[in-house]
């Protein structure tokens, strides 16, 4: 990579750019709002896909608008689903509760979709992880919901904190569950001329 390689980064999320940054990337956030409704019919990863070419799709307008320099632009989303029910970020403590017992003793699906974008070309990649918790009591949840760690998070807990201890088993990308896929992202980069490691 060249100094020109620097990314658009279409996210908030402290865990994206620590893992962007894992990759040896160099990036510039671009502020992108857009409506995160769930529309009927959507299942996880349809949802979840949508969400981050929305994303990129909102990050390439204030590029756009502000006439910054065309650059490639990353986007991602996180979602968790039990059963087809798809969880978000838990608006509220008793939100946070509903989600931590629901995921208690059974194993959920944390989905993340990368999306990538220049110009008018966008890739997608999504990596789906099974993530099984152990029974958890209302003690334990009570003291994770009282860290504060649960909020701003899909499904109200981060893996790689606290929640850590709450995991018997996982099926699939650890970084994917955190937020952002490495393997997935460097393949989706890797279309847009980036060389890794």
């Amino acid at each position: 990579m060249t100094e020109n390689d620097t990314l658009y980064l279409a996210s908030g999320s402290p865990r994206r750019r620590e893992l962007l940054t894992q990759l040896g990337l160099h990036f510039e956030r671009i502020h992108a709002d857009i409506d995160e409704s769930v529309l009927p019919g959507e299942d996880g990863v349809i949802y979840t896909e949508r969400l981050a070419v929305a994303k990129a799709a909102a990050g390439w307008g204030v590029v756009v608008s502000c006439g910054l320099p065309e650059r490639t632009l990353l986007a991602a989303d996180t979602t968790v689903v039990l059963d087809g029910e798809i969880f978000g970020k838990p608006e509220d403590e008793a939100d946070a509760r509903r989600m931590l017992r629901a995921f208690s003793g059974k194993t959920h699906q944390a989905i993340t979709a990368v999306a990538v974008r220049r110009g008018d070309t966008v890739s997608v990649r999504t990596s789906v992880t099974d993530v099984t918790f152990k029974p958890l009591s209302d003690e334990e949840i009570q003291r994770y919901i009282d860290s504060g760690e649960p909020f701003g998070k899909a499904g109200a807990y981060g893996i790689q904190g606290r929640a850590a201890v709450f995991v018997t088993r996982l099926n699939g990308s650890f970084t994917g569950v955190v937020g952002l896929p490495l393997c997935e992202t460097a393949a989706l980069l890797s279309e847009f001329g980036y060389v890794f490691p």
